[in-house]
C-alpha cells in the first residue's frame, strides 16, 4: 500500500492526500473524511520518502562539522549546543543527519551532499581552515545557520557569543584583582573566533592604560587540551612570565595549567588563569577554573528557531549575538584576594 493507492481508492490526487495526512486547511472536510476513513482501514503508515514526494519537505537537517580542522563531538562546548539544537529542532519537528568533511563521490561538495539527501536545511558548526564549499553552501539558495561562524548568504544567518566582550570581561576581572601583567594563549591564525578574542583582548589591556607585550601572545594548533599545554610551555621559555593569562578556551587554560605546574609554579599565586566556555570540567580541576560562561543552551534553541524560520521563509536570515557572563572560581586569584 502507498499513497498513490490511497488516492485512487478515494478518488482524489496524490497532492490532496499530502494536504490531509499534514494537516492542510484548503481540503474539505467530506474529502477529509473519505480519505482518513480509507487510510484507517487500510493500516496505511506513511514512509517518509513517501511525504518528502507529496510535500517537497524531508523534515530532515544537516549537521556539518566545518573546517579541516573541526570539532566533531570531541568538544564538549560544542557538544552542549548541538544537543539543545537538537532537542529544539525534534520539538519543531526535524530530525538531524550528519555530514562527514571527506568527499562525497569523486567530484562532490556539501552542496551536492544536502540535495541528494533532500535536507530542508543546515546548521554548520565552526571549525579551522574552513574549506571553500563552506562559502559554496553559505550562497547558496539552501538555509543555513553558522554556530560561532559567521555567514553571509542570502538564506543563512549565525549565532555566536560576543567575543569582544568575553575579552573585556577578563581584563576588567584581571585589572580589578590587581593584576597588570597580562598573557594571552589562543588558536591558529585560521580562527575566527581567536581572533576575534585576541583581538578583543589586545584592546582591553590598551584602554586600561597597560602595557601590551605581544611576547606573551603565544598560539596553539587548536582549541583542545595539548595545544594549551605546547603554548604555555612556549611562553615559560620566553624568560618572562605575565601574572595573568587568559586562555581562548577551557580545554586550552586546562592544558596550560598542567604545563604550569610541571614546572612547579603555583596557580593563582604565581599565575592567575582564566578559560572560556564554562565546560562541566571546570568546577572539578584543582584549583576550579575561572571562566567566561557561554550561554550553550540559548545559543542551541536560538540556532534551532532561526533555522526553522528560514526554511519557512518566514525570515530572512540575520544573526544573534549572545551576551556571555564571568564564572569566578580560583583559579584567577580571586578568593584568595578576596
Amino acid at each position: 500500500m502507498n499513497i498513490k493507492k490511497i488516492a485512487e481508492m478515494a478518488g482524489v490526487s496524490v497532492s490532496t492526500v499530502s494536504k490531509i495526512m499534514n494537516n492542510y486547511s484548503d481540503v474539505s472536510e467530506k474529502t477529509k473524511k473519505r480519505v482518513m476513513e480509507i487510510i484507517e482501514q487500510t493500516g496505511y503508515s506513511p514512509s517518509n520518502s513517501a511525504k518528502t514526494l507529496a510535500t517537497k519537505k524531508s523534515n530532515l537537517i544537516g549537521v556539518i562539522f566545518a573546517g579541516e580542522l573541526n570539532v566533531e563531538f570531541t568538544h564538549p562546548f560544542f557538544v552542549e549546543v548541538l544537543n539543545s539544537f537538537k532537542k529544539q529542532m525534534g520539538v519543531l519537528g526535524y530530525d538531524l543527519i550528519f555530514f562527514s568533511n571527506e568527499k562525497f563521490i569523486s567530484s562532490g561538495d556539501y552542496y551536492s551532499r544536502c540535495l541528494h539527501f533532500n535536507v530542508d536545511g543546515c546548521v554548520i558548526i565552526s571549525g579551522q581552515k574552513m574549506e571553500p564549499a563552506i562559502r559554496d553552501l553559505d550562497m547558496s539558495s539552501l538555509p543555513c545557520i553558522g554556530v560561532d561562524l559567521e555567514l553571509s548568504g542570502k538564506k543563512s544567518g549565525f549565532v555566536m557569543s560576543d567575543n569582544f566582550q568575553i575579552a573585556s570581561k577578563v581584563v576588567e576581572h584581571f585589572y580589578l584583582l590587581g593584576h597588570r601583567e597580562l598573557g594571552f594563549i589562543g588558536s591558529t591564525a585560521d580562527s575566527d573566533i581567536s581572533n576575534q578574542r585576541e583581538a578583543g583582548f589586545a584592546k582591553a589591556i590598551e584602554s586600561f592604560g597597560l602595557a601590551l607585550n605581544r611576547k606573551w601572545f603565544v598560539h596553539g594548533e587548536d582549541f583542545f587540551e595539548i595545544s594549551g599545554y605546547t603554548a604555555m610551555r612556549q611562553l615559560l621559555e620566553t624568560g618572562s612570565m605575565p601574572k595573568a593569562v587568559f586562555a581562548a578556551s577551557d580545554l586550552l587554560a586546562l592544558g596550560a595549567v598542567r604545563a604550569l605546574k610541571e614546572k612547579g609554579l603555583r596557580i593563582p599565586e604565581d599565575v592567575a588563569i582564566i578559560g572560556c566556555d564554562d565546560i562541566e570540567a571546570c568546577k572539578y580541576t584543582s584549583p576550579t577554573l575561572t571562566t567566561i560562561r557561554q550561554n550553550k543552551e540559548r545559543l542551541g534553541v536560538l540556532a534551532a528557531h532561526m533555522l526553522f524560520d528560514l526554511i519557512n521563509n518566514q525570515s530572512d536570515g540575520g544573526s544573534f549575538v549572545v551576551e556571555p557572563a564571568l564564572i569566578v572560581r580560583e583559579s584567577c586569584g580571586s578568593r584568595m584576594r578576596g
